[in-house]
């Protein structure tokens, strides 16, 4: 490496040094113009829009795009490897609408972290920042980081004020408690997503937060928010509560949005022809999947789709992939019956749609879980978490079609090459939308933050 390099690299990790030490001392009130001096160029725009599939509950890698078909018997998946349109990749034979798809993924397979409990690790997923300990009852607070579309809300908000940027829906995840990362917490209320907690499956669904009561005029309406602002102005509410910051903001984009009809129509799943509709599938993930297409085609940025409310496992009635064969139940029948055939319907008919449009250039789609699952079966015949391997499926957005990044060992249980960090994740992410993944937030206490200390992995970016 050149001595040029080398001074180049010394700055970028003493420029992310100091700004961690300026986040818990005094160097916070310098740091940001020390930052203005040395600011990174701003990479170049490849995904306009982010559709984050997210895969509550871990499903398991090594029986689905991870396969290791000659490892010992403890460890092998039953179920078959099948070859795909990528000569480079084989994934479950359960998926073969999907397998004929992968040449337009890149699919990494060494992601890992070391946060064993859902909400410490789904935390970790939802905003690239890992929790301060390892603990399922993790709880939700000021001081955690913004999600990834609160990031972006607050960075590269959308031009159009009467459309959000960040949307999220049909659940708020948890696991005895809420999963922080779902809401742009210090950031303040104004960048939290439009959250949605109805069924879009459902015959009737709706948004009311985009109608008028009945008997109530839009004049009406605006005359109101006059009088609030008065009340607000003069009980200096926004200034005294951290809780209330950015209501107003927010209120103010809430009744834009009432008045555009390109807001509604967006939401309008109606306006889908029944042949889309039925080729989401019925579930309320599947029509969900719809919908994101609806939102990031009128203009959202950044929308995330939840798998399910809950970890699930037991049933295939519902929930989610956290398959440990408890309750006298075993994994496979239940990914089978609901896991599988609901990620061969929905992945790729979002694709394939995306494409059709036009749109899959600049989108781009993230599949993933908080963690994958124990490469060893256990003895219940199913598999428990696995933080220290996993994969994560990209697809459009400006990553490499028909790519593999890294490699796992011989049994998927640890990174053999190329390791990847939720940190890094997000910094691709980020730099894929073209924002600095070095740029800096500040929390309620003014302190200066990096929204991601990750490095942005190259390799997948075409």
């Amino acid at each position: 490496m050149s001595a040029c390099k080398n001074f180049q690299t010394h700055q970028l990790l003493s420029r992310r040094s100091m700004l961690r030490i300026g986040g818990l001392g005094t160097l916070g009130l310098t740091m940001p113009k020390l930052l203005g001096a040395s600011s990174v160029r701003r990479p170049r725009v490849r995904a306009k829009s982010v559709i984050f599939l997210f895969q509550w509950g871990g499903p398991s890698h090594v029986d689905m795009f991870d396969m290791k078909p000659d490892a010992p018997s403890a460890y092998r998946s039953p179920h078959r490897p099948m070859r795909t349109s990528c000569d480079d990749i084989e994934i479950s034979s359960h998926l073969p609408r999907l397998a004929r798809l992968m040449d337009r993924f890149t699919v990494i397979r060494t992601m890992s972290h070391n946060m064993k409990n859902h909400n410490s690790a789904g935390y970790y997923a939802l905003t690239g920042h890992a929790p301060p300990s390892d603990d399922q009852r993790l709880q939700d607070n000021l001081d955690r980081f913004p999600a990834y579309g609160s990031i972006v809300d607050h960075l590269a908000p959308n031009p159009a004020n009467y459309l959000p940027t960040f949307v999220s829906y049909p659940h708020v995840i948890s696991d005895g408690s809420p999963t922080p990362g779902q809401h742009a917490s210090f950031l303040g209320k104004r960048h939290d997503p439009l959250f949605i907690q109805r069924d879009p499956a459902a015959p009737d669904f709706e948004l009311p937060e985009l109608s008028l009561p009945s008997g109530l005029h839009m004049d009406q309406v605006t005359h109101r928010r006059g009088l609030q602002q008065i009340i607000d102005r003069q009980s200096r509410l926004l200034d005294h509560s951290v809780e209330a910051r950015g209501l107003d903001e927010y209120y103010d984009r809430s009744i834009a949005m009432l008045q555009n009809p390109l807001v509604r129509q967006a939401f309008d799943l109606s306006r889908e022809a029944p042949e889309m509709r039925e080729a989401y599938g019925p579930t309320s993930y599947g029509q969900g999947c719809l919908l994101a297409r609806r939102l990031v085609e009128a203009g959202a940025k950044f929308v995330t789709v939840y798998f399910d409310r809950t970890i699930g496992g037991r049933t295939a009635e519902s929930g989610g992939w956290d398959t440990h064969g408890f309750d006298n139940t075993r994994m496979f029948p239940v990914i089978e019956q609901r896991h599988l055939p609901i990620t061969e319907q929905t992945l790729p008919t979002l694709i394939l749609d995306l494409e059709r449009r036009g749109m899959l250039e600049d989108t781009l789609v993230l599949w993933m879980g908080e963690f994958g699952r124990t490469p060893r079966i256990n003895d219940n015949i199913s598999r428990d978490h696995w933080p220290n391997c996993y994969s994560a499926l990209l697809a459009g957005g400006g990553v490499k079609a028909g790519h593999v990044h890294g490699a796992s060992d011989r049994t998927g249980s640890q990174p053999d090459t190329k390791p990847v960090r939720p940190e890094d994740l997000a910094a691709t992410v980020y730099y894929l939308m073209g924002i600095d993944p070095n740029a800096v937030i500040h929390d309620t206490q003014k302190r200066p933050h990096v929204i991601s200390s990750g490095e942005p992995v190259l390799d997948v970016v075409a």
